[in-house]
This record gives structure tokens, sequence and C-alpha cells, in this order.
């Protein structure tokens, strides 16, 4: 991932660089509550995050757990451990990190990648679970108005690299049961795993 970032981001979709190039590569001066203007950078780590599930997708093509058991450096994955054949990244961050920029970031990704992308087999709709309350409160505070996407430099303007991505980014948010019109151009459904126990026998 190190050599490919300083090649330029080769073997990928021009929306994934365009994204990686905004995100990453561009200046960003954010207007902070106290009224003064500071430059925003995202961590390295959220960085890396991101680039590593781009880098898996589209330039290794790891799209299922076979293909993704040559990356395990614990020698303790097989894929008879798997009974689907979905992807699935997990990512290991430390606490304070700031997990939930990655998560905004991924959104975006899939959600411009499946709009703009031919043939893309991301998606444009999301099932977001906490695994307790506080943390569904959090996620909620962040996401509630889809704040987090426009308070971070998560969308790029309409017109950079001749797209419209604010504009285009026309999702609604669905908290817990409060499910309303489910949206044909993209949803966030975020719940905590209690939802999915409930049900359980």
């Amino acid at each position: 991932v190190h050599e490919w970032r300083l090649a330029g981001y080769p073997n990928i979709s021009t929306t994934s660089r365009n994204l990686l190039q905004h995100w990453f590569d561009s200046r960003h001066i954010l207007s902070s509550g106290d009224g003064i203007k500071r430059e925003f950078k995202y961590f390295f780590a959220q960085r890396e995050a991101i680039e590593t599930a781009i880098w898996l997708f589209e330039v290794e093509n790891a799209l299922d757990p076979r293909s993704l058991i040559k990356f395990d450096s614990s020698g303790l994955v097989s894929s008879g451990l798997f009974s689907e054949i979905w992807t699935r990244y997990v990512f290991k961050l430390a606490t304070g990190v700031g997990k939930t920029k990655v998560l905004s970031l991924l959104i975006a990704w899939s959600y411009f990648h499946k709009l703009y992308e031919p043939e893309s087999k991301l998606s444009k709709n999301f099932l977001l679970i906490a695994p307790n309350i506080i943390v569904l409160d959090r996620l909620f505070d962040d996401f509630d108005g889809l704040k987090i996407f426009y308070s971070d430099p998560v969308l790029p303007d309409d017109g950079y690299s001749g797209k419209n991505w604010k504009s285009d980014f026309q999702i609604t948010l669905h908290i817990q049961d409060d499910i309303g019109r489910v949206s044909e151009s993209g949803n966030i459904f975020l719940t905590n795993i209690h939802r999915i126990y409930e049900g359980a026998p």
C-alpha cells in the first residue's frame, strides 16, 4: 500500500483516485466552533485504512475470503472457516484514532463508486450496527443530518474533476425503528446490536 501510494494510486478507478486525492492531497481549511479557520488533515491511520480498503478491492481484487487469506500473517485462518463468499474487510484501529471518520470515508467511496463507475460492485445502501447504546448515541451525533459528511471534507465540491459530488450525494438516514421512506438514491440504516438479538429464539 505504501509503494502504491507513492506511485500515485495506479490501477484504480477514476472515482477512487479523485476521492483519495481530495481527501489526502488537497489542503482543507475549515472553520471551527470559535470562528477561527484551521487546516484539517486526516490522521495517517485513517488514511492508511481507507487506502488499504481501496487497494484490496480494486488493485488486488480481493473480494472473497479465499483471496484474502494470503494477507493473514497469523496462519490461523483458512477458507473452511467461512460459509459465505461475500466481501468482508476488518480494520483494527486504536481507541481515539477516529474510526467514525474512516466509516464516513468508506461510505462516501462506496456511494460514489456505485454512482459513477459502470458495473460497480459496491453499494449506495449501508447498515451501521453499534455494539451498544453509548456508541449508537455517538454515531447519531455524527450522522444526524449527515453532519459528518459536511463538517469534514468528505465530499468534494461540485465541479471537482468534472463531477457534482455534493449535489449527487442524495442519501437518507434512518435511525433504529424510525424508518421513513426508503430512498432509491441511497440509505444509511443506523441501529444497535440489541435490535438484531431481539428477534432471536
